[in-house]
């Protein structure tokens, strides 16, 4: 049986009360719809086509590689005249065709191929997938006749009886992919919204004495849609959850995992221990034996084994094995620590690569400096690279010395076992094996602070 997927992207989300289309809305660091599209990825299906509308070019955009066609609904008259919209492309074709949404984030993979296989089995011409709701409300519901689907009826057309159903659709299904568009063609808005229903497909199925079925979702979080930040808040919460949840079993210890937050996309190794207030973004990997401190914010960046992060921020970076940094240090992007390398409290790096064994103990600035293997910053150092027009870039060799306060006004370098007395401002290259002074002389006027303004005698 050929499988085909649509995945519903039109709407605007008018609850959201945001200029960015709602399916872009991010939930754990990846956009709704892109969580949809990784959910559908491990169905084998010959054609993937999301329906866009609202926001097109930027949906459109955001799309990954192995969704290879779109459909645009211009005007939004209802999911049923939005999987219409499909037609040119699915239309004549013979299959099963799922019908999904791009603001339901929290549906997985495996339920969507337990529906398929369900489907198969029961040699349906729609199966929906259903759920059961402690409070249905907004829901459609589930009509049932001695056990078999009727109709589904939306919340704003539903009787006082019907409401009371809890059983509902989550508006996911699969269908017969020529019925279906031989039903689409004939739908009409007879509801109180003035739309096209998809869901009036199925009634349209059971009064031409076609099999319609359903299969029970046991997990009614995944079948959550989006429409407004309250629910958006909730699918971020559940999903931070499901996420922190398959890292501590795979063995990576999550002190407080309530408040630790990791994007989807983010990888760690076993054996990593990430304290209480750690967030972890976009696609982040950290390897094994690692120490993230409360704290810590990370987004971008790779971690290799035995990393150390205390209370720092980590951005586009790359730290190395046995490397460390904190508490309260900076590496901005473009820093690459390589193996054991000690950046500590209040030192920023920016678009630097220190070498093996570097150490910058405090209060530091490295911008724009290839650093070398050993060298050793004392505190205070800043490499001044920006003259307020350009950056310039410095070089610093191995095993050098920078004495505490030196400023290297770049571009300079430092040769090999050079040495910066402390207090020094640097402008010139200094050559290895050499010790460079630049201080102004110091004088002592005795006597003349008896003359100052603060002077308070004995």
């Amino acid at each position: 049986m050929d499988k085909y997927i649509v995945i519903l992207a039109a709407g605007k989300g008018t609850r959201m009360k945001s200029d960015l289309p709602k399916v872009l809305h991010k939930v754990a660091g990846k956009s709704m719809l892109e969580h949809v599209v990784a959910a559908t990825e491990a169905i084998d299906a010959q054609r993937r086509v999301v329906v866009v509308g609202h926001g097109r070019e930027a949906v459109v955009d955001s799309l990954p590689d192995s969704v290879s066609m779109w459909v645009e609904q211009t005007e939004q008259k209802g999911t049923g005249h939005a999987v219409l919209e499909t037609q040119g492309i699915l239309g004549a074709l013979n299959g099963a065709t799922m019908v999904t949404y791009g603001d339901m984030p929290l549906i997985t993979s495996e339920t969507l191929e337990a529906l398929f296989a369900y489907h198969a089995a029961e040699n349906a011409a729609a199966t929906i997938l259903t759920s059961i709701a402690a409070d249905p409300f907004g829901y459609g519901r589930i009509i049932r006749e001695n056990g078999a689907v009727k109709k589904i009826v939306e919340e704003k057309d539903a009787t006082a009886d019907e409401r009371a159903i809890h059983e509902v659709n989550t508006g996911i299904g699969i269908f017969d992919n020529k019925l279906l568009f031989e039903a689409l063609e004939n739908l009409t808005p007879s509801n109180a919204q003035g739309e096209y229903y998809l869901t009036d497909v199925i009634g349209a199925f059971v009064a031409a004495d076609r099999k319609v079925s359903a299969m029970i979702l046991e997990n009614f979080d995944e079948s959550l849609g989006v429409n407004d930040r309250v629910q958006l808040a909730t699918a971020e919460k559940t999903m931070r959850q499901r996420i922190n949840e398959k890292l501590m079993l795979s063995g990576v210890t999550l002190l407080d995992p309530a408040t630790t937050y990791i994007d989807a996309a983010v990888k760690i190794g076993a054996e990593t221990v990430i304290e209480g207030g750690v967030t972890l973004r976009g696609r982040t990997e950290i390897g094994k034996n690692c120490l993230i401190t409360q704290g810590s914010r990370i987004e971008n960046s790779r971690l290799e084994n035995r990393v150390i992060v205390s209370n720092s921020t980590v951005e586009n970076s790359v730290m190395e094995s046995g490397s460390n940094c904190g508490p309260y240090a900076h590496l901005r992007p473009g820093t690459i620590l390589h193996e054991k390398v000690h950046v500590g409290n209040f030192v920023e790096v920016k678009n630097a690569t220190l070498g093996d064994g570097t150490k910058a103990g405090h209060l530091t600035y490295i911008g724009d400096a290839t650093v070398g293997k050993k060298v050793n910053f004392g505190a205070g150092t800043v490499i001044v690279n920006y003259d307020g027009k350009n950056k310039y870039r410095s070089e610093i060799d191995d095993f050098a010395f920078v004495g505490s306060g030196t400023r290297l006004i770049s571009p300079v370098t430092i040769g090999k076992n050079a040495l910066t007395a402390a207090g020094s401002v640097i402008t010139e290259d200094v050559p290895e094996d050499s010790v460079a002074f630049g201080r102004a002389r110091q004088a002592n006027k005795l006597g003349l602070a008896k003359k100052m303004p603060y002077y308070k005698g004995e």
